[in-house]
């Protein structure tokens, strides 16, 4: 039987990886969904109008699952991590209860104007209305990640009996972290929009159905997501030299780098050996994790021996997810660049082998995301809170039968949630016509309940 640290954390784990498949998708179609309804308002084109009108279908969707497998997540804080919140409580109060004034009421206030008065207000109402859709999911993301970053470099805070009490807000709140994990967990959701878009409107264009909106919509997706993904490169960097000097023992778990030495070497294939502190079948490059940390080859990085073994990262898992997650990021890069080169030379279109490759490629930034997190998350272990509180000292004082039982339940639940919105999304892809919603030259659906049937 597992104890019950383990399964609190596995629980977690599996919540937040199944949530977080619709966060992304959120954060980035509501900035297209703002853009294509500018472009409405500015340009009065009905195919800005359709394809406002379709994505929002999708939006929905995704946004109504992702709310409902959010909300069950917090409940964990108080069932399995009782101490943690009495320990944090001061701390995270502010944060949460921000994204729940000013982000989240922003966010579906302007959701309901947006989708059931989009026909009774103009234009410029439909364009402010996405974009305070757009500015409230994003500033929800803001106050989550500066809640979650604080727990990996803690700032503006005083330790008194069992209980960490805040001294300074904006200490707190913009702590050594938080912008740069910010700037790459944005990033990555405006990718995965991107390949979500592209990936659909490959299929109509496979299909030859609603080319007009696909052509429009791949156009969008593929500019969207080569900008995003080159910045990603840029900001991957920077969060790498964040975490290298405010987190050594996770850098040097993600590196599998033992020794502290000088031109340490850039592992780029290993097999990890925790027990013997050192690595099987290495392949490295001497002087490049110098360098991209600190831009000198010679200067040194800390290794893994300078911990107590109780207070090193599991390597083996951080090891090769943050690989798969920078590789899939390098590909991206790629796939994007070529997509662009087709979309300047105006052959993306009917090209078949490439909207094929885009369609199937949809999974690749979900997995880069799920990895990016496991990094994130397991690479700040043993602490709950970096160098304040333990893992094992922030569980609640409860059986493993108890997180067992509610474990199976969350995923039964999570999985349903799960199959839900896949079978949603699929069958409104499938079943919508523009012509058929629309019908020739008519901005608005003529199938009466089509446009409230999510």
């Amino acid at each position: 039987m597992m104890d019950v640290v383990l399964l609190s954390r596995l629980q977690f784990t599996l919540t937040a990886i199944v949530h977080y498949f619709f966060v992304p998708l959120t954060l980035g179609l509501a900035v297209l969904i703002a853009y294509m309804e500018y472009k409405y308002w500015r340009t009065n084109e009905k195919v800005y109008d359709r394809m406002a009108r379709f994505w929002t279908r999708l939006f929905l969707i995704n946004f109504a699952v992702g709310v409902a497998t959010g909300i069950t997540m917090e409940f964990q804080f108080g069932t399995n991590w009782a101490d943690y919140s009495r320990f944090v409580g001061d701390i995270f109060g502010a944060p949460l209860a921000a994204e729940a004034v000013f982000a989240f009421f922003l966010e579906s206030t302007f959701i309901g104007l947006l989708v059931f008065g989009r026909d009774k207000i103009s234009r410029g109402m439909r364009f402010f209305s996405a974009v305070m859709v757009a500015v409230g999911t994003n500033l929800s993301a803001f106050w989550i990640i500066a809640a979650n970053s604080w727990q990996q470099t803690p700032a503006g805070f005083v330790v008194e009996g069992n209980r960490a009490f805040l001294t300074s807000f904006s200490e707190a709140i913009f702590n050594p972290s938080t912008l740069i994990r910010l700037t790459h967990t944005l990033e990555g959701a405006y990718i995965t929009t991107a390949f979500f878009v592209i990936a659909v409107s490959s299929y109509y264009l496979l299909n030859k159905r609603n080319t007009e909106i696909a052509r429009k919509s791949l156009k969008i997706g593929v500019v969207f997501g080569l900008v995003f993904a080159l910045l990603q490169l840029v900001s991957g960097h920077s969060h790498a030299v964040q975490v290298a000097n405010t987190q050594p023992a996770k850098l040097a778990a993600y590196e599998a780098h033992w020794d502290t030495t000088e031109r340490a070497s850039m592992v780029l294939f290993a097999i990890p050996n925790a027990a013997e502190e050192k690595n099987n079948l290495e392949i490295a490059v001497p002087g490049l994790l110098s360098f991209l940390v600190y831009n000198d080859a010679s200067k040194p990085v800390t290794g893994l021996k300078e911990f107590p073994r109780e207070e090193r990262p599991p390597v083996g898992i951080n090891f090769f997810s943050f690989r798969i997650m920078v590789g899939i990021g390098l590909l991206i890069i790629l796939v994007m660049a070529y997509s662009g080169y087709q979309l300047a030379r105006g052959t993306i279109y009917d090209n078949k082998s490439l909207l094929t490759g885009l369609l199937y490629m949809l999974p690749l930034p979900y997995i880069a995301n799920t990895t990016g997190w496991i990094v994130a998350e397991v690479g700040r272990q043993p602490w709950a809170v970096y160098g304040v509180l333990t893992t094992a000292d922030a569980v609640s004082n409860i059986s493993a039968a108890e997180v067992m039982i509610t474990l199976v339940l969350f995923l039964s639940v999570y999985a349903f949630l799960g199959a839900l919105m896949v079978y949603l999304m699929v069958r409104e892809v499938r079943k919508f016509d523009e012509d058929v919603v629309f019908g020739p030259g008519i901005d608005r659906p003529v199938v009466p309940g089509r446009e409230v049937s999510v």
